[in-house]
């Protein structure tokens, strides 16, 4: 429920694959594992991929649960400390997108707050240095999809399916 540590950074899920049967991966019990790219746009359609499983060599000690951030989403039948749906995601310049390794980050479920312990100076450094580009396409359904789907905050829908609210009298049809 209160955890501080250190982050071990995957870009994305085919860098999380890469990386995490690595027995030279940086990581022990008390990191904090973040997963960026995986939200919506990240990786369209937000597949079942922010679980993260443990890297072998910590599971190799008896440790069963390391605490686990992404901008994706998870099977109701994963478990474990996973902070997931994160927003904005990290293909849009959310906050995710500038966490690096050794990082440290702070989560408190208390407090309700999850903090990157940088400093904003370095962080502006970060966003000048490298930014984001974000996910496009020049036609047809992937177009629609990155052009109009919403943060998972908003559901993962597209933004002209969602309820628009009438308030007073009827809209004029005619």
């Amino acid at each position: 429920m209160k955890h501080r540590g250190r982050a071990v950074v995957f870009e994305d899920f085919n860098h999380y694959k890469e990386r995490i049967n690595d027995p030279d991966l940086d990581v022990d019990a008390s990191c904090v594992l973040v997963m960026k790219n995986v939200g919506p746009k990240g990786y369209p359609g937000m597949a079942e991929v922010g679980n993260m499983g443990l890297p072998p060599k910590v599971l190799a000690t008896g440790v069963k649960d390391i605490v686990r951030i992404s901008d994706g989403r998870m099977s109701g039948t994963a478990f474990g400390t996973i902070v997931l749906h994160v927003t904005p995601e990290s293909a849009i310049g959310g906050p995710l997108a500038y966490v690096q390794d050794g990082d440290r980050i702070r989560l408190s479920v208390a407090n309700r707050e999850i903090a990157l312990l940088v400093a904003d100076e370095e962080l502006a450094r970060r966003v000048q240095e490298t930014p984001v580009v974000i996910p496009s396409a020049g036609r047809g359904y992937a177009k629609l999809f990155l052009d109009t789907v919403t943060q998972a905050d908003q559901g993962v829908d597209f933004d002209f399916l969602r309820a628009v609210k009438m308030v007073g009298k009827a809209p004029d049809r005619g």
